[in-house]
């Protein structure tokens, strides 16, 4: 199905087109978006699996709403809201509608604070929550400031995505792989890219960054493997946690010296990458090729 906003396709917004999706829904369903910035606040519901985005790669769609975390809750407040399994997205964009300016943070033993001035008194809100499982992105840019994806639940693929943000800006208790993306970290400071909501090392979840590229201009840490820091090192400061993991593998750029790394930060001598049962080019119940089936395991790590 088609969605045009000058009224030549089947639908004028997504909203109309994910509600025409029937309940229990079991094919595979390709949404075309055409180009055009869509002021939306959009979820796919659990009972409907199987929905693709899709938009030009030459004039991507844009996805953007400006709720708030103080009206809607921070997970709630997403632009896009994905609760159901095997979604799929291509050449989308999707962010959040307004600005928020840091001012200052404040850093404890186990915890990071970040105060911001938000313009006309707006709070943090993210660009997108992906809940469901075996999901997939591909050449996805991803804009907001403080936490951009809740990355939430489930197995998730993103590949050849751009994902912006300051702090926390992918969280959750995802078990997921980026895969040749780049995460770009904006404004001076502090600034964590991941926050994990992992409470034990039982649980098989995790993110894993494999030929990734790290941009922009603050501080921060993350899980890396063969990826490029550019400009970004690891803090100093106490901001250790007993219970974190974060490494990395044979990374390279001027944000990779050692001498800069934190004392909980570990070098991998070895990795290894789990996929489940299916491959890449394998086919998902709605008979659709899907890379969504990759999944990560960074307990298997070895480390020194």
């Amino acid at each position: 199905m088609h969605v045009r906003q000058n009224g030549r396709g089947d639908f004028k917004t997504l909203t109309e087109a994910i509600n025409s999706v029937p309940v229990g829904n079991k094919e595979r369903v390709i949404i075309k978006l055409g180009h055009g910035e869509y002021k939306e606040k959009v979820t796919i519901d659990r009972n409907k699996p199987f929905i693709t985005l899709y938009g030009n790669p030459n004039a991507m769609p844009v996805l953007t709403f400006d709720g708030m975390a103080v009206e809607y809750g921070t997970v709630d407040s997403a632009t896009l809201i994905v609760l159901s399994d095997y979604f799929m997205a291509i050449n989308i964009i999707v962010k959040v509608a307004y600005v928020i300016n840091p001012r200052f943070i404040i850093v404890t033993k186990k915890i990071i604070l970040l105060q911001c001035r938000m313009e006309k008194g707006k709070e943090q809100a993210l660009s997108m929550r992906i809940s469901g499982n075996k999901a997939a992105f591909y050449n996805c840019k991803l804009y907001g400031y403080q936490d951009t994806i809740c990355d939430d639940t489930g197995n998730h693929f993103f590949k050849d995505c751009y994902i912006e943000g300051t702090f926390d800006f992918i969280f959750g208790s995802g078990r997921s792989l980026y895969l040749s993306t780049q995460l770009n970290v904006v404004r001076d400071g502090l600034r964590v890219i991941t926050a994990h909501a992992g409470k034990s090392t039982e649980e098989k979840s995790g993110y894993s960054f494999v030929h990734c590229k790290v941009t922009g201009t603050g501080t921060g840490i993350y899980l890396v493997l063969l990826t490029r820091l550019d400009g970004i090192e690891t803090p100093k400061q106490s901001v250790t946690s007993t219970t974190v993991f974060y490494g990395e593998y044979k990374c390279s750029g001027p944000g990779s010296r050692k001498e800069k790394r934190v004392k909980y930060h570990k070098t991998l001598t070895t990795y290894k990458l789990t996929l489940s049962s299916r491959s890449a080019t394998s086919k998902d119940p709605a008979g659709s090729s899907s890379s969504s089936s990759f999944v990560t395991s960074h307990n298997q790590f070895r480390l020194v």
